[in-house]
């Protein structure tokens, strides 16, 4: 017999209400902060006891409730910060639903105090399943502090899903680090029982130093600034220096108009941007900020409101794409950390020479840089010579070579280390690429008998949609029926792979992400082994003039940092840091 339609009572409602937006104790805390933020808070302390399952206080000098309001803010979807349907459209608050108070409520048991500037006391509530709300007169501050009690003790089936107390806590000091991050105009301070553990001053000019405290000076020295504008998004922030990577996914903090989010249009903007420096399933470190119109983005879209929705997704991706690609390929080789990247102008050496020419001078080719013969005890080579007021390039100029593996170099920061193979490797691997860009569509080859290929027919649709742009990238496809498509050609580069199989996953990232770079991709790999085995081998003894040349290649050449495999192809020991390996001044 079929059950009749009934209405849902007030508690199940807002057990179901808590189950999508208090997942942990965690949950709480971010729904508590946001409110203190968009009361106007300048500072928020938060403190926890066992994690905050046993006790959760956050405390902010916002603008604080009117006394009148106080029971009605606990009644679900009750907000003061909209009015209407329209007001959705361009919401500018982080918080907007009017659900997580009565949500809090209703599983664990809740009070509020709080006072308004033009009150003359304040007011109090408490609130539960089984107590009847009871606003009553306090002494308070300017400002909200809510305590939160006993998380789930009328729903201990939940509870018993709860981590240990480590992850959770873990969880409560990630969403503090996402929320500090977004607001460097508050201060935080954050206690678990009766140890602070926390406390981030207010720091607007200063925003690097916050980011620095929360993820480490490591952070600081290898971020990127960047500041870039353009039809309407602002795109600024940090992105960390592809040797700064971390095997998870971590510290990676991205933020609209404000409020953090984890996005797939800029998810896949990163990857591709990271693509040709980070290798091994590493993953990039960044804190970007991303400002638009906000009536181009629905933030109206998740129950925690952790995603959006862009109205122009592709145009999003492609600026943000564009922006780090060219800031990670710009970052030459004695460029400043934490600066916009500028382009290093190759030194004058007279006639430009390049490293192909270079290799092939005879090792008695004299050098512009050259003093009489000296001993060395690393091989027989002279010393670079310069006047003491030239300019000396990023990567200084050469002084010897180590077993055949190392160029030393000595800049007027002190000394640098360059791995000659890895270095040689990544010059090579950019200019094939470059070549290939020049041809401006990948170069076909068409097979000489076509492969069928068993798609779905919304597959095959797509295949259809972005047959140009497919054929563009030297993948030839024709449609041979409701559920199949037919391999006419494909990337010379690749006429050696499974047709079949690049077919299946070029239209997956067409599904998923709207967009390819899978064939360019595959390329890449390709060009990256052919660069590996056309680059100076290790262990071949370099002239003056030799490495003095790899050296300025390297620091015109996009992403000289690292080699095809993400390791890094140089390091500078300044002369600080050498006169304290062998207590100079001491």
């Amino acid at each position: 017999m079929q059950a009749r339609i009934k209405r849902l009572s007030t508690f199940v409602a807002n057990q179901i209400a808590a189950g999508e937006v208090v997942e942990r104790p965690a949950s709480i805390v971010k729904e508590l902060i946001e409110n203190s933020l968009d009361a106007g808070a300048h500072r928020i302390s938060i403190a926890t006891e066992h994690a905050g399952v046993k006790r959760i206080v956050v405390m902010d000098d916002g603008c604080g409730i009117h006394g009148e309001d106080l029971a009605l803010a606990l009644s679900p979807h009750a907000t003061s910060k909209i009015d209407d349907a329209q007001d959705l459209v361009g919401v500018a608050t982080l918080g907007f639903r009017g659900e997580a108070l009565a949500s809090i409520a209703s599983v664990a048991r809740l009070t509020i105090s709080t006072r308004t500037d033009d009150a003359q006391s304040g007011w109090c509530i408490d609130a539960g399943t089984d107590v009847e709300p009871d606003v009553r007169m306090v002494g308070h501050p300017r400002g909200t502090t809510v305590e939160v009690r006993d998380l789930f003790y009328n729903t201990p089936a939940r509870r018993k899903f709860l981590k240990t107390e480590r992850t959770e806590l873990a969880h409560l000091n990630d969403v503090v680090t996402r929320l500090a991050l977004g607001r460097y105009d508050v201060e935080f301070e954050v206690r678990t029982g009766a140890v602070a553990t926390l406390h981030l001053p207010a720091c607007a000019e200063d925003r690097l130093r916050r980011a620095a405290q929360l993820l480490g000076e490591g952070f600081s020295r290898a971020a990127i600034e960047i500041d870039e504008q353009r039809a309407g998004l602002h795109l600024y922030g940090w992105v960390g220096m592809p040797t700064h990577s971390r095997s998870q996914a971590d510290q990676q903090f991205f933020y609209v108009n404000g409020r953090s989010v984890k996005d797939r249009v800029v998810g896949y903007a990163v990857r591709q941007a990271y693509r040709d420096v980070l290798f091994n399933a590493r993953h990039p470190v960044f804190v970007l900020y991303l400002d638009l119109d906000p009536t181009q983005v629905d933030v109206n879209v998740h129950p925690t409101k952790h995603e959006v929705r862009f109205r122009d997704a592709r145009g999003v991706r492609d600026f943000m794409f564009g922006t780090l690609n060219r800031v990670l390929r710009e970052m030459r080789p004695g460029t400043v950390a934490g600066s916009a990247p500028q382009p290093i102008a190759p030194m004058d050496m007279g006639m430009p020479i390049s490293v192909q020419q270079a290799m092939s001078l005879p090792h008695t080719a004299a050098s512009p840089y050259t003093l009489p013969h000296t001993a060395l005890s690393l091989h027989e080579t002279p010393r670079p010579r310069y006047a003491a007021s030239a300019d000396v390039p990023p990567l200084g100029f050469a002084v010897g070579q180590l077993h055949g593996v190392y160029i030393l170099a000595q800049n007027s920061e002190g000394l640098v280390v360059v791995d000659m193979h890895a270095a040689h490797e990544r010059i090579t691997y950019e200019r094939m690429k470059s070549a290939r860009a020049n041809r401006q569509s990948v170069q076909r080859q068409r097979l000489l008998v076509p492969i069928n290929v068993d798609v779905s027919p919304a597959e095959a649709n797509l295949a259809m949609e972005h047959a140009d742009a497919l054929l563009a990238l030297g993948l030839e496809l024709d449609r041979s029926g409701e559920s199949s498509l037919t391999v006419r050609g494909v990337p010379a580069l690749l006429s050696d792979a499974d047709a079949a199989a690049l077919v299946a996953d070029v239209l997956a990232d067409l599904h998923v992400d709207g967009a390819s770079r899978r064939i360019i991709d595959e390329e890449d790999d390709l060009l990256a082994t052919m660069a590996c085995h056309a680059s100076v081998r290790a262990h071949r003894e370099l002239s003056i003039p030799e490495m003095n040349a790899l050296l300025r290649e390297m620091e015109t050449t996009d992403n000289a940092g690292q080699c095809n495999h993400g390791r890094p192809t140089f390091l500078v020991q300044s002369l600080g840091e050498l006169d304290q390996l062998f207590l100079r001044g001491r």
